[in-house]
């Protein structure tokens, strides 16, 4: 597969996965907002999503929404990455099925469609968000039964567990920023809760520990659950996995991405609670962090060098 292929394909679903997640965040921050604007304001998600020299900030959830879905300023806003994505899928359309682009293509056309920004008012909010998340989940669902599982198939898996090990760590040291303003137990388990529905873990987590939002059980399942699929590990292992299958194939050179993902793996898979509180978790999410993007850095000098 030619390397321009192959980059396209891993950011097709870099591009979709990350849009998928701040749809997510925003959702989840607005309720939370609704109730205490203090401890759940606009600017951190705002921050998070947009270059360092960004000027805009707001706290008006209509305005910060409009701004993270539609703004042409914004890199990170659901429009110019639903865009990227649809360039990219254009680009390989031989390579991913009809059903696919047109789920990309449709999602694109939403978005573009004249006065859809004029709809957007609080009563509806909720409802904009689910319509909008509505396509990313129908994106997975016919990338699962319509994608044939080869070489494109391991590449866009690629991306997407890539971006989804980013946008964990990213979520999750929000939260870290604002549970370290506040000593109140009460207000640290709410930041807690909230990294839970941010990521679609909060059921999951409430079959196993109750309604109890305990710091080591939140940080263990995040982290290191094995059935979880937002967690660190569960995405490691099904990035170990594709890139297996791709060396397997002869798509890719076995090389040193192998070992750094092995590495990654086995780190989060037997680091202790204990360990991880004494060095504490923001260190921890910083060293995972520079593994990724070692890892997505190999990637990128390994493949796309030697497969042009």
């Amino acid at each position: 597969m030619l390397s321009r292929v192959a980059n396209n394909l891993i950011w097709l679903e870099r591009y979709m996965e990350r849009g998928n997640g701040i749809i997510s965040l925003l959702k989840t921050n607005f309720y939370a907002n609704q109730d205490s604007p203090e401890l759940f304001p606009w600017t951190p998600i705002i921050k998070t999503y947009t270059p360092e020299n960004n000027t805009f900030y707001t706290e008006d959830p209509i305005e910060c929404i409009n701004f993270m879905v539609f703004s042409k300023d914004n890199l990170n806003s659901i429009l110019n990455i639903v865009t990227k994505a649809r360039e990219n899928a254009r680009s390989v359309q031989e390579h991913i099925s009809r059903e696919l682009w047109l789920c990309i293509n449709n999602y694109y056309l939403l978005l573009t469609k004249k006065d859809i920004e004029k709809k957007l008012n609080e009563d509806e909010l909720i409802e904009f968000l689910d319509n909008l998340k509505a396509y990313h989940l129908m994106f997975y669902g016919t990338m699962d039964i319509t994608q044939e599982r080869g070489a494109s198939y391991y590449f866009m898996n690629i991306g997407k567990f890539l971006e989804r090990v980013i946008q964990i760590t990213d979520f999750t040291a929000i939260k870290l920023t604002e549970i370290a303003k506040t000593s109140d137990s009460l207000e640290q388990s709410f930041f807690w809760k909230n990294l839970l529905l941010s990521i679609g873990g909060y059921q999951l987590y409430l079959k196993k520990h109750k309604s109890s939002f305990k710091e080591d059980h939140i940080i263990t399942m995040v982290f290191q659950d094995k059935l979880f699929p937002r967690s660190i590990y569960y995405c490691i292992n099904k990035l170990n996995r594709h890139l297996r299958q791709l060396i397997e194939s002869g798509e890719l050179e076995k090389n040193n991405i192998e070992f750094l993902l092995g590495k990654l793996e086995s780190t989060i898979k037997y680091t202790t609670i204990e360990s991880i509180n004494e060095r504490g978790l923001e260190n921890f999410i910083k060293e995972i962090k520079e593994d990724i993007k070692n890892i997505s850095f190999s990637i990128n000098t390994v493949y796309f060098s030697h497969f042009n």
